[in-house]
């Protein structure tokens, strides 16, 4: 955990007026790294292997992480770093060759591989990145080997997935001049949700329509100033940046989180090709009629509810707009690890100035704010869930709302059940 001594602050009442009140704070924090990303990154590119170059730790957390899918073949592994290694007794590179020899003999049907970076491989100063070069040179064209980090010392554990991408982005082709526009989606999103896009694009009549990252390595879309893209993830600024890089046009929008962010979401992209009013009507209007019958049942249970986000994901902002907004829940405070103030601006216009924001962590300062308000729900990493819950809050990890389907209509009422499942549960076991 970081432990820089910056104090919280406010900002000031003119900033205020403009945006949420924000406490920014820079103390102990309380989250995973980025190699939990890996999770749902192997999920997603169906031919990618991960290959975590850490210690044991790493190994261990990342199994544990990746329980829920224990009975799927595994696309992920740990090159061990060992104590040869930390004493500079061994060679470091020429072990990570044998490792890479050994798996891509024994898996043949790896087309990308990724060396993940950690704590441990920083620390003795291992340039993964000319690894790869090299690996990539005597692999190519049969495997092509990038790199990125998922140390968690500065970092937290979203942000595994926005530096994976964002090495994805120099490997995608570039746009022919003559391209026609096309529209990219960036983010990991099930392919169920993807599908769904789909479709709905098509029937807006956005019919070049490409999703970052692809199904399969060998489907990286093409990129140039033709590109447009749309965020699916608040927490990608690496990648957004690299696009921009790339000449491609980020489309403003919320962020596609219940109906609200996702009739916003589509709208961008709409107006962006010109889609006249009464079409993209016709197109969202059954969507939205479906998820707002769905969003009942669970405003029932949640409504007049106060919750209380800890930074974690970056999803924060977004899911605090939905739950107030189409939900009836109160945000008490909304903590989120970074704002980035211009990907979340249509977020914190729809959230109002009332809502109080926090950036950055001091975790005992806010675990001191979470306890003196005592709110009906605490959505937080597991490492503080459980200590909450023997005081006698009701906590929602905040992991959970990565790696499960939560985009677009049809999940707008499926998200809104994993905030109502823990009241629920609290309720019969005090009954």
């Amino acid at each position: 955990m970081s432990t820089a001594t910056t104090q919280g602050t406010s900002v000031g009442a003119a900033a205020a007026c403009a945006e949420p009140r924000v406490i920014r704070e820079r103390g102990q924090r309380e989250v995973f790294c980025g190699l939990t990303g890996i999770v749902w990154l192997h999920r997603k590119i169906q031919d990618a292997f991960f290959l975590v170059v850490g210690s044991r730790t790493c190994a261990h957390l990342v199994q544990s992480a990746a329980g829920v899918m224990i009975f799927a073949e595994p696309r992920f592994a740990t090159a061990i770093i060992e104590d040869r290694d930390l004493a500079g007794l061994a060679d470091a590179n020429a072990e990570l060759d044998r490792v890479v020899d050994r798996l891509l003999e024994r898996r043949p049907d790896i087309r990308l591989l990724f060396l993940v970076g950690s704590c441990p491989s920083e620390v003795i100063k291992l340039d993964l990145s000319r690894a790869a070069q090299r690996l990539s040179a005597r692999f190519a064209p049969q495997v092509r080997i990038l790199n990125y980090s998922g140390s968690g010392i500065e970092t937290t554990f979203t942000q595994g997935e926005d530096a994976c991408l964002a090495a994805l982005v120099p490997a995608m082709p570039a746009a022919p001049a003559l391209l026609p526009r096309s529209l990219l989606v960036v983010g990991c999103l099930a392919d169920v949700v993807e599908d769904q896009f789909r479709r709905q694009f098509a029937a807006l009549g956005v019919d070049a329509v490409d999703f970052l990252p692809p199904r399969r390595s060998g489907a990286l879309p093409a990129v140039g100033p033709g590109t447009s893209f749309l965020l699916a993830q608040p927490f990608l600024a690496e990648t957004a940046r690299a696009l921009e890089e790339r000449g491609a046009t980020r489309l403003p929008a919320p962020f596609p989180i219940g109906v609200e962010g996702t009739t916003g979401w589509l709208r961008a992209a709409a107006d962006a090709w010109g889609v006249d009013a009464a079409r993209f009507a016709a197109v969202t209007a059954p969507g939205i009629e479906r998820a707002r019958r769905a969003l009942a049942r669970p405003r029932e249970q949640l409504e007049g509810k106060r919750i209380f986000f800890f930074p974690d994901s970056q999803l924060e902002v977004p899911l605090a707009r939905f739950l107030a907004r189409e939900i009836g829940m109160v945000p008490v405070e909304v903590g989120s690890p970074y704002l980035h103030r211009a990907h979340l601006a249509a977020e914190l216009a729809l959230l109002g100035p009332d809502v109080q924001l926090s950036e950055g962590q001091d975790v005992e300062r806010q675990l001191d704010r979470c306890r003196a308000a005592r709110p009906d729900m605490v959505v937080c990493g597991l490492g503080l869930a459980n200590p909450l819950e023997a005081e006698g809050m009701t906590t929602k990890w905040s992991i959970e709302l990565v790696f499960t389907p939560i985009q677009g209509y049809d999940q707008a009422a499926d998200l809104a059940e994993l905030f109502a499942r823990p009241l629920v549960r609290r309720t019969r076991l005090v009954a």
